[in-house]
C-alpha cells in the first residue's frame, strides 16, 4: 500500500515539475506579449485531442459539472495567473500564490471532512517561506490588482481541486481532463481576442514547436498525471505537489539560462522540499467512528399457543 501511494505521489509530482518548465519555453520560443494566446493553445487543442481519443462525451450533469472544473482548474486560473505575472514581478506572484495548499486545506477541512492537523498548517507555512526566499526580491513592488489576482488564482485552483475530489466521474481520467481542458480553453478564447486581439498571421518554426510542448507535453500528459492523483490522493496532499513549479522554474534558469542562484535561494529549495516530503509522509487519520444504532436482539421463539378445542 505504501508503495503505491508512493508511485502515485511521484507520478502526479510530474506535472507541477513540467508546468515548472512553462517561463523558460514561454520566454525562450513564444513570440512575446501573448500569454493568453498561450493560455489557449495549450488548453484547448490538448483538450479536444483527449475527448477524441477517449471518444467519451459528458453526460447527465457532467456537461455543466465539466464547465465548472474546467473555469476553476483552466480557464479562471490561468487568467489569473497571467494577470497576476503581468502586474507583478515573478517573485511576488509565486510566494502569493504558494498558499494554495493552505486554501486546500481549509476547504478540504469544510467541505470534505478532513482533519486539519497541525503538521499541515506548518507545513504549508514553511512552503510559503521557502517559495519567498526561493523567488522573492527585495526590490519587488506590489500591485493591489496583481495580489488580489495571484490569491485568486490560488483561491479558484483550490476549490477546483476539493470540487474535483467530491465529484467523481464514472468516466476515465482521460476523458474527464479532456472535458475540463476543452471547458477552459473555450472560456479563455474571448478572453485572449479581447486582451490581445487576433492571433499573429505568421508563426516560426520555434513558436510552433513551443505551443506543441505546452500543448502535448504541458497540458495533455500532465493535467492526465495530475486529475489521476487528485482521484487517489487527498487534495490537500496534491497541493502541496505543486509547490515543485518554483523550484524547477529556478533550477532551469539556472542551469539553462544562467542566471545566479544564491545560496539564500538554495536554503529556500530545501525549505520547499522539506514542507513537500512532511506533507506527504504524514499518515491520514481514520475518521472518528459514528455510534450507530444496536441491531435489537432476537427473542427466542416462544412454544406455540395452542388453541382451545
Amino acid at each position: 500500500m505504501l508503495s503505491n501511494r508512493l508511485g502515485v505521489v511521484l507520478m502526479t509530482a510530474v506535472a507541477p515539475a513540467v508546468w515548472g518548465s512553462t517561463y523558460l519555453v514561454t520566454t525562450e520560443l513564444l513570440p512575446p506579449h501573448r500569454p493568453l494566446l498561450a493560455a489557449v493553445l495549450r488548453a484547448l487543442p490538448a483538450g479536444l485531442l483527449l475527448t477524441a481519443l477517449t471518444r467519451r462525451l459528458p453526460q447527465g450533469s457532467w456537461w455543466w459539472r465539466s464547465l465548472v472544473l474546467g473555469a476553476l482548474n483552466i480557464g479562471a486560473f490561468l487568467a489569473l495567473l497571467f494577470v497576476a505575472a503581468y502586474r507583478l514581478p515573478g517573485g511576488i506572484a509565486a510566494t502569493v500564490g504558494a498558499v494554495q495548499p493552505l486554501v486546500t486545506a481549509g476547504l478540504s477541512a469544510a467541505f470534505l471532512g478532513d482533519r486539519l492537523t497541525l503538521r499541515t498548517v506548518l507545513s504549508g507555512i514553511a512552503g510559503v517561506a521557502g517559495v519567498s526566499l526561493l523567488v522573492l526580491r527585495a526590490n519587488a513592488r506590489l500591485d493591489a490588482i496583481g495580489v488580489a489576482a495571484a490569491l485568486g488564482g490560488a483561491v479558484v485552483m483550490a476549490t477546483g481541486l476539493v470540487l474535483s475530489k467530491r465529484w467523481v466521474s464514472p468516466a476515465p481520467v482521460l476523458a474527464t481532463t479532456g472535458w475540463q481542458l476543452t471547458a477552459g480553453g473555450l472560456l479563455l478564447v474571448p478572453v485572449a481576442l479581447f486582451a490581445e486581439g487576433a492571433p499573429p498571421s505568421h508563426l516560426t518554426a520555434a513558436n510552433l514547436l513551443g505551443y506543441g510542448y505546452l500543448g502535448l507535453i504541458g497540458a495533455a500528459l500532465t493535467y492526465g498525471l495530475w486529475f489521476r492523483g487528485v482521484r487517489a490522493l487527498p487534495p490537500t496532499s496534491v497541493s502541496f505537489l505543486a509547490l515543485l513549479s518554483p523550484v524547477v522554474a529556478t533550477a532551469l534558469g539556472w542551469l539553462v539560462l544562467g542566471q545566479d542562484l544564491s545560496s539564500l535561494q538554495a536554503v529556500g529549495a530545501l525549505i520547499v522540499l522539506g514542507s513537500l516530503i512532511a506533507a506527504q509522509t504524514q499518515r491520514p487519520r481514520a475518521p472518528v467512528p459514528t455510534p450507530t444504532t444496536p441491531a435489537p436482539r432476537l427473542q427466542p421463539a416462544s412454544a406455540p399457543v395452542r388453541e382451545n378445542a
